[in-house]
């Protein structure tokens, strides 16, 4: 078998692209089960500090070195080593043997020896101090050999014998290295039962020359085996094959390192994927069911918005009432749980529209040229604004009775522009909670979910690199990355509306349907321009303003006397001088698409800034 040395873990820092690759190696983890063994090699300096001739140097200095091995396998599988090394001429201070204790087994596996009991003794029997040191693979035994003239080494080995066809193999490494040369190394072994076969190598790293002698004799109970000339890199690999109930044991495996033995598919891991969908499968279930329950309102109580949203006024005049007094700033979040910029931009035409806000468009001075001038007002006596809709207009004018719409968000009308905005989304948020339709607010629960998610994430990540680097059972770690993955995909789905919020985003579809459709255009004369200049703000929040901006149009065109229509038009918005109410839906048109740019913008630059201070 090929030497190797041990294994060192690598702890390597896992990355989501190694995670994820490593999925599409599993399917070869999962097919690769061959067992070819290789042919056995030596590490490229086997004892570190070996000697080894300088150019020049006289090759007396060293002592001619025999060492006679004997190798006996008892019933148990156990092999007991006893070496006797003996020096013909000066003694060298330190001898050391390789004990090799790790080798290549397979194209997955290395195999393990356990050598203990080291010790040493002078040819007389009295100890001799013995150092053991394990490196690579190998068990160094350091003998202090100064003033001798030869000492025994012993030692006992398990894990050599191994179940073959035939009967039982006893395979071992019986010289893994010297630290001087040795000029000649014979081997014997004995066991129970006589031999039936035997092997050998010798010779460097990948050498596959057969030693220098073997044989077992006819009738013989022991296996002989001879190299001549063993330089310290060198090694003996003996093999021998006995009947069947010699000895008993079998190879001590581990498996070696690497990417595709680290996410191995194991019975472990397979549990834990399944445990793993039926956690995200019932997840998604419990998910479907509470999100489910916007589409059971839709499918039984959208028709109750989806009809004209008026009752009784004063004096007869029909009065307009959104479905459950849905506000337009309201809707983007009831919608989709976000507070979007079109909302804030419908909250502003439909402060205008309510007698909050004039908005007058100024004369322009070239013909791409286009402002508005903002005019706060009072109101209409006895109404009052919602939190998020009195802070929408601090944004707006600041402490200013007036402002342009192209000064809107600059610092010479307020300060911090930005921020307000930002106070405007998060009153938003509260609302939805203070009208009970989310039981917490939407942004907060996204938020927790996408943190906990990329948490889950990393940590999928780092538990898979440190699996991988020590374990075969990274693959448990992918489980981790995976969930953490689709706890931060579903974040934006885990604000669940309550059952009164799914009632009222209903009975809002079912109004967007009917702003959509061409019943809703059918008001009486003489109503339409007040009815449609409500619908207006809803329009710009359900992207159908220009359409909806003409239909006003064309009804103040006709309701309206000409003193009406004569520089003003409509109560809410006035033009120059030269402008017309046929140019509305132009005009309109250009103000919301302006003021959502401003604010856009404004908040973009906020991040830009925040950046940079980082």
């Amino acid at each position: 078998m090929w030497w190797v040395g041990s294994w060192r873990p690598a702890v390597a820092v896992a990355t989501a692209l190694f995670v994820y690759s490593s999925l599409l190696l599993v399917p070869v983890v999962a097919g690769t089960q061959g067992r070819a063994h290789a042919a056995t090699a030596a590490p490229g300096t086997t004892v570190p500090g070996a000697r080894t001739a300088a150019a020049g140097a006289p090759a007396a200095v060293d002592p001619e070195i025999h060492n006679d091995i004997r190798l006996r396998l008892d019933e148990r599988g156990m092999l007991h080593g006893e070496e006797t090394l003996t020096f013909n001429g000066t003694a060298p201070e330190t001898f050391t043997r390789s004990l090799t204790e790790t080798m290549l087994y397979d194209t997955d596996h290395d195999r393990n020896f356990d050598v203990s009991a080291v010790a040493a003794t002078d040819l007389e029997g009295e100890p001799v101090e013995v150092r053991t040191e394990k490196i690579d693979g190998k068990l160094l035994a350091r003998i202090d050999t100064a003033g001798t003239g030869g000492v025994v080494l012993s030692y006992q080995v398990t894990g050599t014998v191994s179940e073959v066809a035939q009967g039982i193999q006893m395979e071992w490494r019986a010289v893994g290295g010297y630290s001087h040369r040795v000029t000649a190394t014979d081997v014997t072994v004995t066991a129970p039962l006589p031999p039936e076969a035997l092997s050998c190598l010798a010779g460097e790293r990948l050498s596959a020359i057969y030693c220098t002698a073997s044989d077992m004799g006819e009738g013989s109970d022991l296996a002989h085996f001879l190299q001549a000339d063993m330089d310290p890199q060198d090694r003996l690999d003996i093999v021998v094959n006995y009947p069947p109930g010699t000895a008993q044991g079998e190879p001590i495996l581990t498996r070696r390192w690497s990417l595709v033995s680290a996410f191995e598919v194991t019975p472990m891991t397979s549990s834990v994927f399944g445990l793993l969908l039926v956690v995200l499968v019932g997840g998604l279930v419990v998910l479907i069911r509470v999100r489910g329950r916007d589409e059971r309102a839709l499918r039984k109580e959208a028709a109750r918005g989806d009809q004209a949203p008026v009752g009784p006024g004063d004096q007869g005049r029909p009065r307009f009432e959104p479905p459950d007094g849905v506000h337009p700033g309201q809707i983007g979040t009831l919608v989709n749980e976000t507070v979007d910029i079109t909302d804030l931009t419908g909250a502003v035409v439909d402060l205008a529209v309510r007698g909050y806000i004039r908005l007058e468009e100024l004369p322009h001075e070239h013909f791409t040229s286009v402002d508005w001038r903002l005019v706060r007002l009072d109101g209409p006596p006895g109404e009052s604004l919602l939190p998020y809709e009195w802070l929408l207009m601090d944004a707006l004018f600041g402490e200013h009775a007036t402002v342009r719409l192209s000064r809107v968000g600059s610092r010479s009308t307020v300060d911090d522009f930005p921020a307000r905005i930002d106070r405007v989304r998060e009153e938003l948020y509260r609302d939805m909670v203070r009208l009970r339709w989310f039981a917490r607010p939407p942004h907060q629960v996204r938020g927790r979910w996408s943190t906990a998610g990329m948490v889950i994430t990393v940590s999928g990540v780092v538990l898979t690199g440190l699996l991988a680097a020590f374990t075969s059972a990274a693959f448990t770690g992918l489980a981790v990355v995976i969930a953490g993955a689709a706890v931060t995909a579903g974040a934006q789905y885990m604000p669940a509306k309550t059952k009164l919020g799914s009632s009222v985003f209903a009975h809002t579809m079912g109004f967007r349907d009917y702003l959509l459709s061409q019943r809703s255009a059918t008001a009486p004369a003489g109503q339409r321009v007040e009815l449609y200049s409500r619908y207006l703000p809803y329009a710009v929040i359900f992207d159908d303003v220009d359409r909806w901006a003409n239909i006003l149009a064309s009804a103040a065109l006709a309701d309206l006397s000409d003193e009406e229509l004569t520089g003003d038009g409509l109560a809410w918005y006035t033009g120059p001088r030269e402008w017309r109410i046929e140019d509305f839906a132009d005009s309109i048109s250009a103000f919301t698409v302006i003021l959502t740019g401003i604010i856009t913008n404004s908040r973009r630059l906020r991040l830009l800034n925040q950046r940079r201070l980082r």
